[in-house]
């Protein structure tokens, strides 16, 4: 029994490969990723000039107490700060809520994705429903309206994936961070 347990082992063995250790990588480019217009990996920093390492994940961070979960990325900032649309879009609602306060909600031009931005200090002054705005252009100002809090000044971006016939306030929410991680307020 012993013997067949040593063959086996050294068949095993056999297999086994202790060469140099060098990899190989073929020198042949990866694709470039290309975003289509409108989608959520075409995103741009929603706050002009916005420190990328500033940002910081608390999707799902309780809320309340726990009774809900956090379901979009805050970005702390000056009061006033300009907000940009992250996307090219139309302005689909200007809205004021007792959570988040001054609120807009863009919806792509392919219409497949809505962006939510809340706690805002008030909105651009050429904005209105149905308009159409570009991708970097000024819709809002960083506040702490809502429940953000008396100087708690912060934007608070939401990203949802729209299904068609949706409204304003439907769609499946998705975390922002990870498609907004590696941006640069001009991306």
């Amino acid at each position: 029994m012993l013997a067949l347990i040593v063959i086996g082992v050294g068949g095993f063995m056999s297999m086994l490969s202790f060469g140099s250790g060098d990899v190989v990588v073929p020198e042949v480019a990866a694709p470039e990723k290309q975003a289509a217009a409108g989608s959520a990996a075409a995103l741009a920093m929603p706050i002009a000039d916005y420190p990328v390492a500033s940002l910081r994940q608390d999707w799902g961070d309780p809320r309340e107490g726990g009774a809900r979960k956090h379901q979009g990325l805050d970005l702390m900032a000056p009061a006033g700060t300009p907000v940009v649309a992250a996307l090219p879009g139309t302005i689909e609602k200007l809205f004021d809520s007792d959570r988040g306060g001054h609120t807009l909600y863009i919806r792509s031009l392919d219409r497949r994705w809505s962006l939510y931005y809340a706690h805002l200090q008030g909105y651009a002054a050429d904005i209105a429903e149905g308009q159409r705005v570009r991708q970097g252009q000024v819709v809002g100002y960083v506040g702490d309206s809502g429940n953000a809090g008396a100087g708690n000044t912060h934007l608070h971006f939401g990203v949802s994936w729209m299904r068609a016939g949706d409204a304003w306030y439907q769609g499946e929410p998705v975390d922002p961070y990870p498609l907004l991680a590696g941006k640069t307020a001009s991306s």
